[in-house]
């Protein structure tokens, strides 16, 4: 049996910037927090948690007592603008981790809404990235995910030039189909690729691994979204296609009754998982050899 990992299986730079930036905090000492889970991986968080570092969702968790002290790092997923003014009125010392592809769409949003234009996000409604990027619009903004979302948008006027952008790690072949749906609509459009060229990569892999394997395993924490979508992908290409988080999920998979194995990992799923999971496929392998 073959078993074949993914090359670019793994944390993307911006997660492995926002980690390190945390553990840098650490060594540093004094009270840490994270703005939200710093990345959707919940190995990372626990280990980060027994460092002494506290997961918060809004600047007033933190301890009046402890603002001059202490530290919070913005999560690689980006907050609202509005969340940035009220550290600094507030004082409250922070480090901005935010992936900056995604502070790139940050800024295009606001240029753009600042212009006039309608703001549509396709991506996910309920990932804090898309969330951060709604509070970037200067008069809110539309999430698009679906194709049935897509066909039922109308803008606000009619004649409001619209600007599209996505979420890092939507699929890109879905970002096209939507686009393709409002540029039949006849709307005046500015569609721009946010999505970012490591999503692209790990997808446009992953799809190829998935058709030439028997198995593929997508390992990745259960919030994650660039994960999920990787085993959408994969699964369209490959019927046995398994998600799990670490190799203590591996004792439910047939491993050994396939003749060909493929392994890919979302952008939050640190090396050290990674290496367990294929290490741990092997075993099974060369004991059934």
């Amino acid at each position: 049996m073959e078993v074949l990992l993914a090359k670019s299986a793994g944390f993307c730079f911006g997660v492995k910037r926002a980690v390190e930036q945390v553990y840098e905090q650490i060594e540093k000492g004094g009270p840490i927090y994270t703005y939200g889970p710093i990345i959707h991986n919940e190995q990372v968080v626990e280990d980060l948690a027994s460092q002494g570092v506290q997961v918060i969702e809004h600047p007033d968790e933190i301890a009046k007592e402890d603002r001059s002290q202490a530290i919070l790092v913005i999560r690689s997923h980006g907050v609202p603008e509005s969340v940035i003014h009220t550290l600094k009125e507030e004082k409250i010392p922070f480090e901005d981790a935010t992936c900056p592809f995604v502070k790139k769409i940050h800024k295009t949003v606001a240029e753009y809404s600042e212009k006039g234009y309608e703001i549509v996000i396709i991506g996910s409604a309920k990932h804090p990235e898309v969330q951060g990027i709604l509070g970037w619009a200067k008069n809110g903004g539309t999430v698009v995910e679906s194709k049935e979302d897509a066909l039922l948008f109308k803008p606000s006027k009619e004649e409001k030039p619209i600007c599209v952008v996505a979420q890092t790690t939507f699929n890109y072949k879905k970002f096209q189909e939507l686009v393709e749906i409002f540029s039949k609509k006849g709307y005046d459009i500015l569609a721009v690729n946010t999505i970012c060229n490591a999503t692209s990569t790990r997808q446009t892999e992953a799809e190829s691994l998935a058709k030439d394997s028997d198995a593929m395993i997508v390992i990745g924490g259960t919030h994650s979204s660039n994960s999920r979508k990787l085993y959408e992908i994969c699964k369209n290409q490959c019927e046995n296609t398994f998600f799990i988080q670490t190799a203590e999920d591996l004792p439910d998979i047939p491993v050994s009754s396939f003749a060909s194995l493929g392994i890919t990992a979302g952008a939050s799923t640190p090396n050290t998982i990674i290496q367990e999971v294929l290490k741990a496929c092997q075993k099974q392998v060369s004991q059934n050899y």
